[in-house]
């Protein structure tokens, strides 16, 4: 399996220990090309994304701490009955964002909200727009003009997949909306 975002360019963008890499195993119901693209690219870390690394706490051994269904029950939160098996992949902004083993799809949560959004169609489109992301960052430390780097952030996503700005409650619209009227 090939894909588009490399190594090389997670880490280049994020550096050596900003990344998690996931065991490469066969998980019966795991998408493979997902489960290639963890082992072997990564998920970067920052800020902006916190990739999920404990898996045991602070659940105990009692919660099944990968599954949506299971922390959502933990936490007395609805859960949509289609998300209970999802798995969930870290936080974006404010955002749980939860991956669909079967298909490879990310969705968000976004926080206070009931119902979910399909994010990216799978774990490279969303590790692409974090990297595009980071540039946006660097260059906003360099004074680029904000208004300029979201349309090159959107332009630059939406060549690779328009699913993060098709809907307008997306954390990456919303972002996007506070860079160009200058609340970072």
């Amino acid at each position: 399996m090939n894909f588009t975002v490399t190594p090389q360019h997670v880490t280049s963008a994020y550096g050596l220990i900003g990344i998690t890499y996931f065991p490469h195993s066969r998980i019966p119901g795991l998408d493979a090309r997902t489960a290639k693209f963890l082992s072997t690219v990564g998920l970067p870390t920052s800020e902006v994304f916190t990739s999920r690394m404990d898996v045991e706490d602070p659940y105990g051994p009692d919660i099944d701490a990968i599954t949506l269904g299971s922390r959502f029950d933990h936490y007395g939160l609805q859960c949509p009955l289609e998300s209970r098996s999802w798995w969930s992949l870290g936080h974006l902004f404010t955002s749980l964002l939860a991956l669909d083993p079967k298909s490879g799809t990310i969705y968000a949560f976004p926080e206070g909200a009931v119902d979910y959004i399909e994010l990216h169609r799978d774990v490279e489109s969303l590790v692409f727009a974090l990297i595009e992301f980071r540039r946006v960052e660097n260059d906003h430390e360099d004074d680029v003009d904000p208004e300029e780097l979201a349309a090159r952030f959107r332009e630059n996503v939406e060549a690779f997949d328009p699913t993060p700005f098709e809907d307008e409650n997306s954390q990456w619209n919303l972002s996007l909306e506070e860079l160009e009227h200058g609340i970072w």
